[in-house]
């Protein structure tokens, strides 16, 4: 088993491999994590871990593509999340390497990061400026078909974006080009889908690519098929039925 420890990055948002990661940093603790992360050397990653907060527990408002944690109290690095921290987070999470962390004139940063390896999370440290985690590295098992099933999300997925087009919510890239590669496919689905985070959650905690790959299968044909049998809602409602698994 492969641990590591590194920094804490709460979140109420999922983050996946391969993902990129805004976000803008006004809160003191994570000031204090992005500066002590700017002494890295530039030859070396730049890792922190992001995992989600549970329902129920603080959460940080975020905006859209820019997750922002100005509404956590500033009384410590456990602040709102009760005497057992680790108990307030999803138990699986994603390092992140943060290519660019960039400091405004306000002493706020604007940070830009990438998802790479999804870890368990072990342990929670609440001595220091900001959260620290004893991690897990998680490998990526493709499972049993997953390539066949990679296909099958991939005509699944190309169905939703066109269904959400025809709402006329916004398009999911239509015409973009798609990986074949089963993790990576299964990931960006993950990442793209309207879905809440518990349904993103469960993605990124499945114990293989191909289980991964056959609940966003049923996820996505779904809500497909809500979203042509009530094409007036909002797509962003109508995520949210029973039909969502959620």
């Amino acid at each position: 088993m492969t641990t590591v420890r590194l920094p804490l990055f709460p979140l109420n948002s999922v983050l996946f491999p391969g993902l990129v990661l805004p976000l803008n940093v006004f809160e003191e603790r994570y000031r204090a994590m992005m500066r002590d992360l700017l002494k890295t050397p530039e030859d070396e990653s730049r890792r922190f871990a992001v995992v989600a907060i549970r329902d129920g527990h603080e959460v940080a408002p975020t905006a859209p593509g820019m997750p922002d944690v100005t509404a956590v109290p500033r009384r410590g690095p456990a602040a709102g999340f009760g005497d057992a921290p680790a108990k307030a987070f999803h138990e699986v999470g994603c390092i992140a390497d943060a290519a660019t962390i960039r400091e405004r004139a306000d002493g706020s940063f604007e940070v830009l990061a990438t998802g790479t390896t999804r870890v368990r999370l072990l342990s929670v440290d609440t001595s220091g400026a900001y959260l620290t985690a004893e991690l897990e590295e998680l490998e990526e098992d493709p499972g049993e078909e997953a390539g066949a099933l990679a296909e099958g999300v991939l005509r699944a997925f190309r169905q939703y974006q066109k269904r959400l087009a025809g709402a006329r919510e916004r398009s999911l890239s239509t015409g973009a080009e798609l990986p074949d590669e089963p993790a990576v496919v299964s990931y960006l689905v993950a990442a793209a889908a309207m879905l809440d985070v518990p349904a993103k959650q469960r993605l990124l905690q499945a114990p293989d690519t191909a289980s991964r790959l056959r609940e966003e299968l049923t996820l996505l044909r779904a809500e497909t098929a809500i979203i042509r049998n009530l094409p007036s809602l909002p797509a962003s409602e109508l995520t949210r039925g029973p039909t969502n698994l959620n």
